[in-house]
């Protein structure tokens, strides 16, 4: 590196201005541009005098991850240095503080920690979306947007599924932050998404009860030891945590991958609906497993070379979709109802891991809210969610992995689209009713979502009769 970062030096068109922070592998340096007004950030790795192998190759891989990430959950890049001169990277300057206050300051009330963890794992998803696993989820790679967006940092241990794993071919040891890493990454496996999902599990643990749920390790023995001993309940530390929320933390803290959440989108789906999890008995525990019982998985993990080798994270979010039906339970809908049904169980073959939102809609009155109950007396929640029920049997899936929400709505379309949005929903299944006159000039539902939605639609439509019967003579 020929020339060092300090207050004044220009390189590039950019002007450094004061050191913001020191780490053990870069500094953050306050920058200035003359074509730039947007507050920005220069991160510069710290390269020793000799060879600094792991600093070198992280910073070539967070020089190849940065640029191709986009959205509000990412930093935005503005330029870039090698290292024939200075390597650095430029970005947008994000005004919030990271996660690490958060933190310090834990236990933090259960409403907060539902919200941190929900934010978290939406940025999570994002790049998971982009084909990138961060390897390195830790409070301190986490800051927050004014607006409340999660943004994540520092991609200098990270895997993009079609780039060349560069950490991989250097290095055989096992990188990432002790306290946080996955069983899987202590085995050199890189490849799993649901290693961050384990992350966040721990940080979301160390947000309900202010402990880490490994402790603080400080060398790869103690790393070690995850593989066979679970941590203490949280509620074992703080009764007033929720079983639900147990669920979910212990859940994404499971040894094997496969035992965990699959996509971040699930986890930020039980987050949001709370009273539709299936709660395990990992919801009700209240001490960590006995001695016989870690005995056993010491004697079963202590050889173990690596878990059941992942796909690509594309095809990774591919197996575990959440996908959203929308049913109209009308009487005259029924044989198109019995279309989507057909359709969705035929859509499981090939999902094994999703999941199945089924939704209907009560269509209100422009001009006030139209009464919740129908002319017989009968709550119209109460019959809609019994027949999403009813229309759902059959479809094999656990309780946790099926659930029943009625929309209320003046605009059936919107409050799909909108719900759809929210619940980070991979695919919309829904009908088309037939042709009409009104339907042609006015739209349809159905076409409203397939233009406005942000994911993908399948609409099913029934082929209309060749030729209509013909009137019956009076």
């Amino acid at each position: 590196m020929a020339l060092r970062p300090h207050p004044g030096l220009e390189i590039n068109g950019f002007t450094l201005g004061q050191q913001l922070h020191k780490g053990g592998f870069a500094t953050i340096w306050d920058v200035t541009h003359a074509l730039y007004r947007t507050p920005m950030v220069m991160k510069v790795p710290t390269i020793l005098d000799g060879y600094d192998g792991p600093t070198i190759v992280g910073f070539e891989v967070e020089q190849m991850i940065m640029p191709r990430l986009s959205g509000v959950h990412v930093p935005r890049v503005i330029g870039q240095g090698d290292f024939a001169v200075m390597p650095y990277i430029v970005t947008e300057r994000i005004p919030g503080a990271s996660m690490l206050q958060h933190s310090k300051r834990a236990p933090r009330p259960v409403a907060e920690v539902i919200e941190l963890a929900a934010r978290m794992a939406e940025a999570v998803h994002d790049i998971h979306r982009q084909h990138v696993i961060h390897l390195d989820l830790k409070p301190d790679n986490f800051l927050q947007r004014p607006s409340g967006e999660m943004v994540l940092i520092d991609y200098g241990l990270s895997r993009h599924d079609q780039l060349p794993d560069l950490l991989a071919e250097e290095f055989t040891i096992p990188m990432g932050t002790f306290p946080y890493i996955a069983p899987e990454q202590y085995l050199r496996q890189r490849g799993d998404l649901r290693s961050d999902l384990f992350a966040l599990g721990a940080m979301i643990y160390e947000l309900a009860t202010g402990k880490m749920p490994f402790g603080q390790p400080e060398k790869l023995s103690g790393v070690k030891q995850r593989l066979w001993r679970d941590p203490v309940p949280p509620r074992a530390i703080r009764a007033d945590i929720p079983e639900w929320l147990q669920e979910i933390t212990l859940r994404a803290l499971e040894v094997d991958p496969a035992n965990r959440y699959q996509s971040a989108a699930q986890m930020i789906f039980d987050l949001a609906n709370p009273m539709q999890i299936r709660l395990t008995p990992r919801a009700h525990k209240l001490q960590r497993d006995g001695a016989l019982t870690v005995f056993h998985r010491w004697r079963q993990m202590r050889s173990l070379k690596a878990f059941a080798a992942p796909p690509s994270v594309a095809a990774q979010m591919e197996r575990a979709p959440i996908l959203l039906v929308a049913v109209d339970l009308s009487p005259e809908m029924e044989p198109l109802s019995q279309a989507i049904y057909l359709q969705i169980k035929r859509m499981l073959v090939n999902r094994p891991d999703a999941r199945v939102a089924c939704v209907n809609v009560i269509k209100t009155a422009r001009l006030g809210i139209d009464p919740t109950t129908d002319a017989a007396g009968t709550n119209l929640h109460v019959s809609r969610l019994v027949g999403l029920k009813t229309w759902a049997e059959g479809i094999d899936l656990t309780d946790d992995r099926l659930t029943y929400t009625i929309l209320e709505s003046t605009d059936p379309a919107s409050a799909i689209i909108d719900h759809a949005e929210t619940a980070r929903v991979d695919h919309i299944l829904m009908g088309a009713r037939g042709h009409s006159t009104a339907r042609r000039y006015l739209g349809s539902v159905s076409a409203k979502v397939v233009a406005e939605a942000a994911c993908s639609v399948t609409v099913i439509r029934l082929r209309e009769p060749a030729h209509p019967p013909a009137p019956r003579s009076p």
